[in-house]
């Protein structure tokens, strides 16, 4: 048996709550008395609160709060808790109050050069990130609560396309957080199929007791990541697009979502895409837009040639008076 594996033993013979010799754990667990020693000592450095009692009715205990706390974090291990924490909140992760709960717990049980070695972990760890729609947080909550009790759920939703929200019967299957949005993937009983919507454009909703079971196998990241990608079968349908210029400007186009899993071969001031035509045409001369004249299209010739009219489009879009003392007509 490894040596974490007795240490956890220790642990849990010390939640009983009685207070046990190490002469007790040493028969329990067939070893050396020196060795529990060593292994009461090592609990004790990694934040354990144990109690030792010398004398003829000495022993070790527990404080009785410890039963709540975290068991045997390594300092890096709580840090990298805490960086995660630090993550999630910044991006609108809906269940604040059980976070704060946690991360008060990887704190409060930790003895005092745990606390200032954590302390200098967290020191200068930020993020810069958009604010967090807490505003989302109830409608989340019930979201995932729906997703674990497998209950649909009824919303008011607007598409982006709609002015006025529609009456929607969904079985949420998954939360999917992607560019600073939330989604949940759910089978619409209006549209008869799985879809996505964005959580920022319920209106309200309200838990049923409908159940429904989850498609198994499912993954809501894949079934997302698909619905927003073009998929082609067959790759000989697929056109090659060319791109040059200065490296930075190339390395950030070469990692944009839309392009990196397309990228086929790269250079230092290079960078090789197969994607699919319509597709091409359709998004990628705005996503080249911001860059101006740090890249430069190799091929194919068409997409140059739609570069140019949508800029054209954008002048003749400027040069029309569209907008009359700052108000949209």
């Amino acid at each position: 048996m490894s040596k974490i594996d007795h240490m956890m033993q220790i642990l849990w013979m010390l939640h009983a709550g009685r207070k046990i010799t190490a002469k007790e754990i040493a028969e329990k667990l067939e070893m050396n008395i020196r060795t529990v020693y060593r292994y009461i000592d090592a609990l004790s450095a990694s934040g354990v609160p144990i109690i030792a009692e010398a004398g003829h009715n000495g022993g070790y205990t527990l404080l009785n709060n410890f039963i709540k706390s975290p068991l045997l974090f390594e300092i890096d291990e709580k840090a990298a808790l805490l960086h995660a924490v630090i993550f999630a909140k910044e991006a609108g992760y809906f269940l604040d109050e059980a976070l704060n709960s946690a991360t008060s717990k990887l704190t409060k049980f930790s003895n005092q050069e745990q606390e200032e070695m954590i302390k200098q972990h967290l020191e200068g760890f930020e993020i810069v990130s958009p604010n967090a729609q807490s505003s989302m947080e109830p409608i989340l909550k019930k979201i995932e609560e729906s997703i674990v009790n497998e209950t649909s759920v009824e919303m008011e939703y607007r598409t982006n396309n709609e002015e006025q929200p529609k009456h929607r019967l969904i079985n949420p299957y998954g939360l999917v957080y992607w560019n600073n949005n939330w989604y949940v993937i759910a089978y619409c009983h209006l549209r008869k199929g799985i879809r996505n919507f964005k959580v920022s454009r319920i209106i309200n909703m309200n838990q049923t007791a409908i159940t429904f079971q989850r498609p198994q196998p499912f993954s809501a990241s894949d079934f997302f990541m698909k619905s927003i990608l073009p998929q082609v079968e067959d790759k000989r349908e697929l056109t090659p697009f060319i791109i040059c210029g200065k490296t930075d400007a190339v390395d950030d186009i070469s990692q944009h979502w839309f392009l990196r899993d397309h990228l086929k071969e790269r250079t230092s001031k290079k960078a090789i895409f197969l994607v699919e035509e319509e597709a091409l045409h359709k998004y990628v001369p705005y996503l080249l837009l911001p860059y101006g004249k740090s890249i430069q299209i190799v091929e194919p010739i068409s997409l140059k040639q739609k570069m140019i009219d949508v800029l054209y489009e954008l002048i003749n879009f400027y040069q029309v008076e569209n907008f009359t003392d700052g108000e949209c007509q």
